[in-house]
Formats: C-alpha cells, structure tokens, sequence
C-alpha cells in the first residue's frame, strides 16, 4: 500500500490502482496490434526470418485460442489467492512473452511469444473488471470502467505509431515498457477490500477500504461485510437443499427463451464483431490498407489516422450510446457497416477489372474511414452493452462464458482464414464475403432482439419470455432475490457486468 499522505484523496488513490490495470490493458493492446507491424517488416527482403503465407496468419490469429484458455485460469488464482496476486500473475506471461518476441530467430520462437502473450489477456479479461469494480467508488466506476475499450485503443494506436518509425524489435521492446509498470504500480496497490472480506479478514478490509473510498462511503463497506456474513451462515443450509437432479435442471434451464435466446443473440453479435472489419484491421493494416487504397498509397500514415479515428470514436460511443435506443444504434451502424464493405468490394472489382469511370485516392479513403467509424461507434462497444443487460442475473456466468467462447472462436477463424480468403477471392471477394455475415447475423439480431435501453432487467427477460412470470415461477424469483448466498453473488455478478457494458 502507498504511503499515507494527508494531500493524497481517495480519488487519486483509485486513479493510482485503475492507471495500474490500464497499463497492462494498453500492453495488451500493443500486442494486438502488433502483428500489423511485424508481418510487413519480415517480408521485406533483407529480413533474417522468413514465414509462409500459413505461419502469418497463426501469429495474427493464435490470440484467440490462448486467450480463451487464460480466462479459465484467473478465476480460481483471484478467488484462492487475491485479486493483487492474480495480477502479478497476469503480468508474468506477457512479459515474457514480449521478450521471447525480441529474442526470436525463427517462426517458432515467435509463435511462443504470442501464445504467452494471449495466455495473459485472456487472464486479464474476467479480473479487469473485478479490480477496477471492486477498487473504484461508485461514483467513480463507471468513468474508469471506460478506460478499459480506451486504453486498449491507444494500444494498438500506440504499436502502429512506434512500428511505423523502429523495428519490429525495438518496438517490442517499447511496449515491454507498459507491462513492466503495472507490474511495478501492483505492489504498490492495496488487496482488494472485497476479497479481503470473502476470507473473514473483516479488519484489513475495513482499513484498505477506507485507505481507498475515505470515511465518506461506509454504508457500502458494512453492507458488503454483512453480506458476507450472510452468505457464510447460509452456504451449507443451501448445499443441503439443492435438487439431486441436476441433469434435469439444466435441461429445463436450456429450453427457457430467456435462456436460449438471449445466449443465440449474443452469439450472432459477437461473431458480427469480427465480421465488421475492426479484428483484420488490427492485424493486418497495412496489407488491408494497400489491397483497399492502392499499392502507392502510405500503409503507415493511414493506419494511424484510422488508429486516430478509432481513439476519437470510441470516446464518442460512450456518449452516444447513452442517448440512443439500442436496436436504432445496432441497426444504423449495422446498415452503415455494410453499405461499407459492400461498396469497398464493388470498387475494388470494378477497378481490378479498369472499368471506373472515374478514380480517386479519396474514393477508397472515405469508405475505409466508414467502416471503420462504424465499428469503432457502434459494431464494436454495443454487443457488450447489450451482453449486459439481455442475460437474467441468475444465468449471467454461464451467458458471459459462451459470450466469451464464441468471441474468441471466431477471432481465431477470422484472423487465421483472412490470408488465405484474400488469395483465393480477393479483397473484393472477402468483403462479399463479411458483408454476407454481417446480413445474416443482423438478421438474427433484428428477430432476437428486444429494446434494452431505459428497462429493467426483469422487463427484458419477461420480452424474451414472451409473458410475464407466473406464480410459481414468481416465487422461485423471490427465492433468489432473498437468499443471501446467491444476493451476495448476484452483488459481485452486478459489478462484472457493468465493465462489460463500456468494454
């Protein structure tokens, strides 16, 4: 813990421990977009490692795998352990990972660093959001929770600047420099008052939560204490209650529509992610930038005004996304997205073909910076909001951990099928292609999606239900909001899900 200075307010305390995971998120963001500026430089002539077409695509797209596998490891370490410990352990393998990359001669070694490298997002990805909702006051947690799709943002904005000037090795170096000082910047932070309380450590929590909220928010520090007390008493009295047939509940649990369609829905939405461009672009910039604008144009300098563009948009989603319905949104920038892609296809076969009647550098310009508008503003921070809000409390985790699978799924699929998509059709083939899966995940969103915005949850369930609950039903609602084991996790699920909201 930081020492007690009397000038030092419990605002900039929280500052200090937020700036701590931030570090490590604009760390991974620069791993990222790391391979937009590292394929390019291994294919030029004079370099010492030369990969094939296949080996490009698995270190662009080996993020996806290894970091599903990394979002399984945290929990257990964060629950056992600390959040604090998680952390330090988070950081470990991407450091390592950077410097693996450094120290590379071969396509393998390479590959070893990126898979360190996705072990620790994936790590990252479940504990960002506990730290920053279990550190932060309530007034203050949603302005850092948005850090986290902005800090990620200056990341890639950050490699593609500094790769655009050094070597691929000198720019890995560089961003070593932001996982280094989280780590330094971690012990120096606190435990997390939370888990201190989940181990009957009632004293240290009340002191660390105090050292971070001041005396001003004690209510939420007794009420959090109590809670746990609670769910300590009624743990082993709900054990003994639980039905024997599980089997059978989860079979009833998967035919409830307020199970299936919310988990559909957002399986569509996340695969729409990757689909909208924002994956391939991260990765492959500059090869899309010049199969798009042209072979003359300036790979690197418009690769930062998009990463520039990114930056601005994702701020102004915060606030437009706040102001508009949800479906009016999706679908406006859904549609823009498409027209997007749709017309970059059309331009770049008819000019393929030499039959535009008329070409210019601001023609595929001004499409390019649609699309990725479009992503940055809507396709890419709306599923995560709605990801928050369609899910019932009670099957939060569950939809969170499909959400994630299918995520990651599909970030593998499209950054590792992209190269080899591009030499079979073409560029105007591919975004043929993309646009045909924005459609038909649009379509199902339309069909599956109700409005969200200025409803409760409970509101939205009963749509996916179709009804509202009956009675018994009703009761078994109650149940849950009045066992304090499960209003105790329902508290904690609260606070995961409102990160993802401004992920």
């Amino acid at each position: 813990m930081t020492p007690n200075k009397s000038w030092i307010t419990p605002f900039m305390k929280q500052c200090f421990v937020t700036a701590a995971v931030g570090s490590n998120i604009i760390g991974h963001g620069c791993t990222i977009g790391f391979p937009a500026i590292l394929l390019p430089q291994l294919q030029q002539p004079g370099s010492f490692i030369k990969l094939s077409s296949a080996e490009e695509s698995w270190l662009a797209a080996v993020l996806g795998i290894t970091q599903l596998v990394g979002s399984f490891i945290t929990s257990p370490i964060m629950s056992r352990f600390g959040r604090r410990f998680a952390h330090f352990v988070v950081t470990i393998p991407v450091l390592v990972g950077w410097f693996t990359t450094i120290l590379a001669t071969n396509f393998e070694e390479l590959l070893l660093g990126r898979i360190l490298q996705g072990l620790s997002i994936g790590m990252l990805s479940p504990l960002r959001s506990v730290l920053i909702g279990e550190y932060a006051s309530p007034r203050n947690r949603g302005a850092f929770l948005t850090t986290i799709s902005l800090t990620q943002a200056f990341g890639i904005f950050f490699v593609h600047l500094i790769g655009s000037i050094l070597s691929w090795q000198k720019t890995a170096l560089i961003c070593v420099f932001f996982s280094f000082v989280s780590l330094v910047m971690t012990i120096y932070s606190p435990e997390s008052p939370s888990w201190l309380a989940s181990k009957n450590r009632y004293e240290e929590s009340r002191e660390v939560f105090r050292w971070l909220r001041g005396n001003d928010e004690e209510d939420e520090l007794e009420e959090m204490i109590q809670a746990r007390m609670l769910y300590e008493d009624a743990a082993i009295s709900l054990k003994a209650k639980r039905s024997e047939s599980r089997f059978r509940e989860m079979i009833t649990t998967i035919k409830k529509k307020e199970f299936h369609k919310p988990i559909i829905l957002m399986m569509h939405a996340y695969v729409m992610v990757q689909f909208a461009g924002g994956t391939t672009m991260a990765a492959y910039s500059t090869k899309i930038i010049k199969l798009i604008l042209g072979p003359a144009a300036n790979a690197n300098f418009w690769m930062i005004v998009l990463d520039t563009q990114r930056l601005i948009s994702n701020s102004v989603a915060v606030f437009v996304i706040n102001k508009l319905k949800r479906r009016t949104m999706m679908f406006a920038t859904g549609g823009l997205c498409v027209f997007s892609q749709i017309a970059i296809s059309g331009y770049t076969y008819l000019r393929s073909e030499h039959a535009l009647p008329y070409d210019a550098m601001w023609i595929p310009a001004l499409l390019i910076n649609l699309q990725f508008f479009t992503v940055a503003t809507g396709m890419l921070p709306l599923p995560n909001v709605i990801g928050g809000e369609v899910f019932p409390l009670e099957y939060k985790s569950i939809g969170g951990t499909i959400s994630l699978a299918t995520m990651s799924v599909s970030f593998f699929l499209v950054l590792k099928t992209f190269p080899g998509l591009v030499d079979s059709v073409g560029v105007h083939g591919t975004y043929t292609v993309y646009s045909l899966m924005l459609c038909y995940c649009l379509l199902v969103i339309w069909i599956l999606l109700p409005e969200t915005k200025g409803k409760t949850l409970q509101q939205i369930e009963d749509e996916f239900r179709g009804r509202p609950l009956n009675r018994q039903e009703l009761e078994e609602k109650e149940i849950f909001h009045s066992c304090p084991v499960l209003a105790y996790k329902r508290k904690m699920s609260m606070r995961r899900c409102s990160s993802h909201i401004l992920h």
